[in-house]
């Protein structure tokens, strides 16, 4: 908001206030504060009697603090009102943007807590385009959402309203990650009362919380500090392993991701097997693992294995045509 027109104002309202009270001093030998005194009861225009009676060059004085006090004081409240009522209006008119596109939100993620957690699970939705809205109350990380055009919540995402606003009975998932493990089971259990088949993934601060946020309804639990404990670990043993998992998942310059597709009962795939899919010479893509509906799962299957309906094949290959497979696979 651009303030330079009250910066001005006022400095023209002080130097009239200065210009009256030394003025005064010099023309009608008041003291500092009395000549003060008559400024402001001037410019204000209260209808007190004078300090004391005025001459001809005290009268002259008094008409210039009259005709420029009351008209820069009447402009200065002014922009004063303005500036309060144009920023009342916008964030009125913000929120009120922001909560239309967020109940226009279809399957979509709602991450709760911003921290160093959420943020990260945050970008790397964002820079897949996964639709997503965040719940956040600490005023500094919702700062941050701001500036980076983020739709967030400024609530408490234990509550069921919350969730509600964020689009739970639309959402394709529930990502709870704030700091307390204790909101992460309370967060879990009230949507899935509210849900019962939202997919939740929580974070858990250690081990010992894994089964209480399971008991509660979380479908998958990680806690950052033993994944990454682990990880280290296992660039310790398999280096190698781990540089090919890191430049198939994480690195875009080569080109070569990992992704899973569903395939539907509308599916072409359904009911043919890896050989008559021809999903490698159609596509280019290596078929690493297929999961079952049952929850089985067939790691490099043989080109006999037949695809069901509810089937979740994983698979490897360049970006684009695995985006291509998704779209024909439906």
């Amino acid at each position: 908001m651009d303030y330079s027109k009250l910066k001005i104002s006022l400095f023209l309202l002080f130097a009239t206030v200065a210009f009256g009270t030394f003025g005064y001093v010099l023309v009608e030998d008041m003291v500092l504060f009395e000549a003060f005194y008559m400024t402001l009861i001037t410019i204000s225009t209260v209808g007190f009697s004078e300090v004391k009676p005025l001459s001809y060059m005290g009268r002259l004085i008094t008409i210039v603090i009259i005709v420029w006090g009351i008209s820069l004081l009447t402009y200065t409240l002014g922009q004063v009102a303005r500036i309060f009522v144009e920023g009342e209006l916008r964030i009125i008119l913000g929120r009120r943007k922001l909560e239309k596109q967020i109940a226009a939100l279809k399957d979509h993620y709602i991450v709760c807590g911003y921290g160093r957690i959420g943020a990260i699970i945050v970008h790397e939705l964002r820079a897949e385009k996964i639709p997503l809205v965040v719940i956040e109350q600490n005023p500094a990380q919702i700062e941050e959402l701001e500036s980076e055009n983020i739709l967030y919540l400024g609530m408490d995402a234990t509550s069921d309203e919350t969730l509600i606003s964020a689009g739970l009975q639309s959402a394709r998932g529930l990502v709870t990650a704030v700091s307390s493990d204790a909101d992460n089971v309370f967060i879990a259990l009230s949507a899935k009362e509210l849900r019962p088949d939202i997919f939740i993934l929580a974070r858990a601060s250690g081990v010992s919380s894994e089964s209480k946020l399971l008991r509660a309804g979380a479908s998958r639990v990680v806690c950052p500090y033993q994944m990454g404990a682990k990880r280290m670990a296992e660039i310790l043993q398999k280096p190698t392993v781990i540089d090919f998992l890191d430049q198939t998942m994480m690195n875009s310059d080569i080109g070569l991701a990992m992704e899973e597709a569903i395939i539907t009962e509308e599916s072409f795939l359904t009911e043919k097997t890896v050989m008559t899919s021809k999903l490698k010479q159609n596509f280019g893509v290596m078929i690493v693992a297929i999961k079952k509906l049952s929850g089985e799962m067939i790691f490099n299957p043989g080109p006999g294995e037949q695809f069901d309906a509810g089937d979740v094949i994983v698979v490897i290959g360049e970006k684009e045509k695995l985006q291509k497979m998704t779209k024909a696979i439906g």
